[in-house]
């Protein structure tokens, strides 16, 4: 494995990348090889949440699931945050009960996801996908024991990388979400912004990767 992606919606079926996919339980198909699934918060439907739930609980059950979500909290929409947290709280406790990591979306509401990890005493590592915060909410988070993924908003946002730069090597990965930008140009900038080799880079997020993933059996 020379690339790893830690969150696309773009399966690229590339020999040289690893690709952790995003799916929904209702969008659900079986030919991608290595996927997360999870009910992400925008589009939680009330109705749907069991059945959604029940979906996830079955792939959970499969090699190929590496990881619960993209799922979370986000305060910036109309879905209720009570609704939100419940609907959370239930895919964390199904990520404890299959010992799968979690991918999260987070929007304006990193304590509580802190409050949350503490409280139902989550032991999965949490992967907190498109990082674009300051150095004082990663430190907050790296504290705590999430691992912090990097993408799009490196590649646009300058002042993100002095954040970058002070991530800890054993507790950063690289992922492109939804971006048409490649996992090789992400890789790229980091490598840069890190002062070392695209390989060196490669070397720490597959030693990342195998802390998190290694007991799981990957298909490539």
């Amino acid at each position: 494995m020379h690339y790893f992606n830690l969150h696309t919606h773009i399966y690229t079926n590339q020999d040289d990348v690893l690709e952790l996919v995003n799916q929904y339980p209702q969008e659900f198909t079986d030919t991608i090889p290595n996927y997360s699934i999870g009910i992400h918060p925008w589009f939680i439907v009330e109705d749907r949440i069991e059945a959604d739930l029940a979906i996830i609980e079955s792939k959970l059950k499969e090699s190929s699931c590496l990881a619960v979500g993209e799922c979370g909290l986000d305060k910036r929409i109309e879905i209720p945050f009570a609704l939100q947290q419940t609907v959370f709280e239930r895919q964390l406790l199904l990520a404890e009960q299959y010992q799968k990591s979690v991918v999260i979306h987070c929007v304006a509401a990193f304590q509580e996801l802190i409050a949350i990890k503490k409280a139902l005493k989550i032991s999965v590592p949490f992967l907190i996908h498109g990082f674009s915060k300051n150095e004082q909410v990663a430190k907050e988070l790296l504290a705590n024991g999430c691992y912090l993924s990097f993408g799009k908003y490196l590649l646009r946002m300058p002042q993100l990388e002095s954040v970058f730069c002070a991530m800890p090597n054993d507790q950063f990965f690289l992922e492109t979400d939804t971006d048409e930008q490649t996992i090789q140009e992400v890789y790229d900038l980091a490598a840069q912004y890190k002062g070392l080799s695209v390989a060196q880079i490669q070397e720490l997020v597959n030693a990342n990767f195998r802390k998190v993933f290694g007991s799981q059996q990957i298909t490539k």
